[in-house]
């Protein structure tokens, strides 16, 4: 089997850091990439005039796997969000974020074991704003049966495949009756007629936002559009412990980039105080991928070798970086993960 060459995209902050980790920890499984590094981001402007330059887009459609670092994004002005553009030129239609109960992170919940699938490309992230008239402004949501139709099919075929038994939607269709109401329609017909074996449910977004501070392990496979998924993404990493230990990627027909979901902390920058947990965690799923895909045993091996390392080092509790409750920085919680793969 052809190497298999990886676009490493380090970004703004903490990024180069962790992803320095992540490609270490990698490296250090036993599985041999090409990796090359790609600009994005506000460090890419200086060089290159814009935060998304072209050779990072042809890069990735040419070898169609990427591992991402965060990227800042200015609010209420500035430029554009890397990780829509991103998105949308590359049409990573599907974010995908494992969200689980990590050894020794004490949060007010156990057993949390939860997969939320986000409509990627359109929705209110579509970005089609305008003045109406001075000081009314209008943003419109957009949704394609196209659109609906493939996430709710990706969401239903993982679960089956790994064997998941429950599929919940969330939505506001009782308000937004025809965006959120297509989406529903979409769902409801990939389950009616290609997974019935599959629990099905549909929980309007407010009440499912109760019912999962009250109990998330009621749910298993969470399904809904961009901006729902965006905000649940973050309140149900609240539920384990927050971004720092939690993988994210982004599906598409023709590429996957997979990233770190928190956010550049620049504060932090330079200091050895980063915790990788959540890049590196987003390079197993780069792995399991690749596996699932070319079904590269490799990979496969690297990814299990990779997460027991983690999760021994978190369950030993002797080198935890400062989010997680202990002194270690940035290298000694890498070290202490390789140290576990030999």
């Amino acid at each position: 089997m052809a190497k298999q060459t990886v676009v490493l995209i380090p970004g703004d902050g903490i990024g180069p850091e962790v992803s320095r980790a992540a490609r270490q920890v990698i490296d250090a499984a036993g599985v041999s990439f090409d990796w090359i590094e790609m600009p994005a981001g506000e460090g890419a402007i200086k060089e290159h005039g814009t935060t998304l330059p072209d050779i990072t887009i042809h890069a990735l459609e040419q070898h169609k796997i990427g591992l991402k670092g965060p990227v800042g994004t200015p609010i209420a002005g500035g430029f554009k969000s890397v990780n829509v553009q991103l998105r949308k030129r590359m049409d990573l239609y599907a974010a995908v974020r494992p969200v689980r109960t990590m050894p020794n992170i004490k949060t007010r919940y156990d057993n949390v074991d939860l997969v939320i699938f986000r409509e990627n490309t359109e929705g209110l992230y579509s970005g089609i704003e305008n003045e109406v008239a001075p000081g009314v402004v209008m943003s419109m949501k957009v949704a394609t049966e196209k659109a609906c139709d493939r996430i709710a099919r990706y969401a239903f075929r993982y679960a089956n495949r790994r064997q998941r038994k429950k599929v919940s939607v969330f939505h506001k269709a009782n308000i937004m009756k025809l965006t959120d109401g297509l989406f529903l329609k979409c769902a409801r017909r990939v389950w009616e007629e290609e997974y019935p074996n599959i629990i099905y449910e549909e929980l309007i977004i407010d009440n499912a936002c109760m019912q999962l501070v009250k109990d998330p392990t009621r749910f298993d496979v969470l399904l809904m559009e961009n901006l729902y998924g965006d905000l649940m993404s973050d309140l149900c990493a609240g539920l384990v412990g927050g971004l720092g230990v939690v993988p994210g990627a982004n599906i598409g027909e023709a590429c996957s980039v997979f990233e770190a979901v928190h956010g550049t902390a620049p504060d932090l920058a330079g200091k050895d105080m980063a915790n990788p947990l959540a890049c590196i965690m987003s390079g197993v799923m780069m792995l399991n991928f690749l596996w699932d895909t070319r079904h590269d045993q490799a990979s496969k091996n690297a990814a299990e070798k990779i997460k027991a390392a983690y999760n021994t080092v978190l369950s030993e509790g002797l080198h935890l970086t400062r989010d997680l409750g202990g002194t270690a920085g940035t290298k000694e919680f890498t070290d202490a993960i390789i140290e576990k793969l030999k």
